[in-house]
C-alpha cells in the first residue's frame, strides 16, 4: 500500500513537471517579443532580455537584495494569509447561509469598486508609513475575490452528498472537511493564485509610494536614477518569487486536494 501511494505521488509529480514545457514555450515567446522591442526602441526604452537577466543574476549575489526581497515577500505573505482566512471564513459563512450572502453583496461591490491605490492612501492616513499600511492594503485588495469564489463554491456543493454523509453519522466538521472544502477548492484555488500575484503587486506599489524599503523602495531608487534595466531586473525578481511560491506551495496543495479528479481522466484510476 505504501509503495503504491509513493508511485502514485511520483506519477503526479512527473505529470506536473512535464506540463511545465508549455510554460517554458510561452516564456520563450515572451522573450522573443521582448528582444524585438529592444531592437525596435533601443536599450533606454526596452533593455535587452539578456542584459536584464544578467543584472538580475548580479543582484542575487548581493546580500541586501535578499533582505529587501524577504521584507517585501514577508509583508505580502502576512496580508495574503489574513486575506485568505477572512475571505474563506466569510465565504463559507455566506455559502452556507443565503441571508449572509444577501447582506454581504453590497459590501463586496463597494470593496471591489475601490482601486488599491485609494486604499494605500487611506491606510497611509490611518497607519502612517508602517508595515501595517502594506498589510491592510493587501487584505482589502485580495479578500473580496477569495470571499466571492469561496461562497460560490459553497453554494454549488452537492447537497445530496452532504445528506448521505449525515445519514452515515458524519458530523458538521467532518462533512465540511471531506465534502465541502474539497468542492470549494476547485473554485477558490484559482482566486488564491490571482490574489497571491495581487498581494505582491500591491505590496511593491505600497512600498514604492511609502518609501519604506523592500523591492518597492529599490524600484523607487531605480526610477530616480532613470535606470530602466535595474527597474526591470527588480520586477523580474519579484515575478520569479511569485512563480516560485505558486509552484512550490499553491499548485502542489491544489493537486493534493483534487486527487479525486484523476479518476475521471483516461490515465487515472479505473472505476
Amino acid at each position: 500500500m505504501m509503495g503504491r501511494a509513493v508511485v502514485d505521488r511520483l506519477g503526479r509529480l512527473g505529470r506536473f513537471v512535464w506540463s511545465g514545457w508549455a510554460g517554458l514555450t510561452g516564456m520563450a515567446l515572451f522573450g522573443a517579443l521582448w528582444q524585438a522591442g529592444n531592437e525596435r526602441y533601443g536599450d533606454f526604452i526596452m533593455p535587452a532580455p539578456l542584459a536584464v537577466l544578467s543584472m538580475g543574476w548580479a543582484l542575487l549575489g548581493e546580500p541586501d537584495t535578499w533582505r529587501l526581497a524577504a521584507l517585501t515577500l514577508g509583508r505580502a505573505a502576512q496580508g495574503f494569509v489574513l486575506a485568505t482566512f477572512v475571505g474563506m471564513a466569510g465565504g463559507l459563512a455566506a455559502g452556507y447561509s443565503p441571508a449572509t450572502m444577501r447582506l454581504s453583496r453590497p459590501i463586496l461591490t463597494l470593496l471591489l469598486g475601490v482601486p488599491p491605490i485609494a486604499w494605500i492612501v487611506l491606510a497611509m492616513i490611518w497607519f502612517g508609513s508602517t508595515n501595517g499600511t502594506v498589510v491592510v492594503t493587501v487584505v482589502v485588495a485580495c479578500a473580496p475575490l477569495i470571499f466571492v469564489t469561496t461562497a460560490e463554491g459553497a453554494m454549488t456543493r452537492d447537497r445530496g452528498l452532504d445528506d448521505m454523509a449525515r445519514v452515515f453519522g458524519a458530523g458538521p466538521l467532518t462533512r465540511l472537511w471531506t465534502i465541502g472544502l474539497r468542492h470549494v477548492a476547485a473554485f477558490v484555488f484559482p482566486s488564491l493564485t490571482v490574489s497571491l500575484g495581487g498581494a505582491i503587486k500591491v505590496a511593491v506599489m505600497a512600498e514604492l509610494l511609502l518609501n519604506i524599503g523592500g523591492m518597492g523602495g529599490a524600484l523607487a531608487v531605480a526610477r530616480s536614477n532613470l535606470d530602466v534595466a535595474g527597474a526591470l531586473a527588480w520586477i523580474l525578481l519579484a515575478v520569479a518569487g511569485l512563480v516560485t511560491i505558486e509552484y512550490l506551495l499553491l499548485r502542489p496543495l491544489h493537486a493534493e486536494l483534487e486527487r479525486w479528479r484523476d479518476a475521471a481522466r483516461p490515465w487515472g484510476v479505473k472505476r
